[in-house]
């Protein structure tokens, strides 16, 4: 254990977003995402689902504000205006922590052509269906960093 760090963020998944750059993507997935065949190193969180996960990262890292969009969750397959239970608790998530973003819905295969490019996908045991986000991390400003 660390002071201040999650207790959520893993020796490698603290590695993951400390390593990634202003503007990489992270993707948080659920149980039934095909991580592992997607492309980026998979950092596995199991027993953890994804919307602990998302508040773990959060936590520590800033969205992109340089950008119209920061945060991406997959569109319900034959119904894109559904907004899942999980979906609306990852807005509220983002809000609280990250500030005024929208999660915006993208079609299934366009969420999994943007997760091939992530620098790091996060494999939960989220069971809800369509519990998957991607976020793209901002920069961290100078008044924000650690001052002994």
């Amino acid at each position: 254990m660390l002071k201040g760090i999650h207790p959520l963020l893993g020796p490698e998944l603290l590695h993951a977003i400390r390593t990634m750059g202003h503007g990489d993507e992270i993707v948080i997935a659920d149980a039934n995402f095909p991580a592992s065949t997607m492309g980026p190193k998979v950092v596995r969180a199991d027993g953890v689902d994804a919307l602990s996960i998302t508040e773990a990262v959060l936590a520590h890292m800033p969205l992109d504000t340089f950008v119209d969009e920061t945060a991406w969750r997959m569109e319900v397959v034959g119904d894109p205006t559904a907004e899942p239970e999980v979906c609306v608790a990852f807005q509220k998530l983002v809000h609280k922590l990250a500030g005024d973003f929208k999660v915006v819905p993208i079609e299934r295969f366009a969420f999994y052509e943007r997760s091939r490019k992530a620098a790091y996908i996060v494999a939960t045991t989220e069971f809800r269906l369509y519990g998957n986000i991607i976020l793209k991390k901002g920069v961290v400003l100078p008044e924000e960093l650690y001052k002994p």
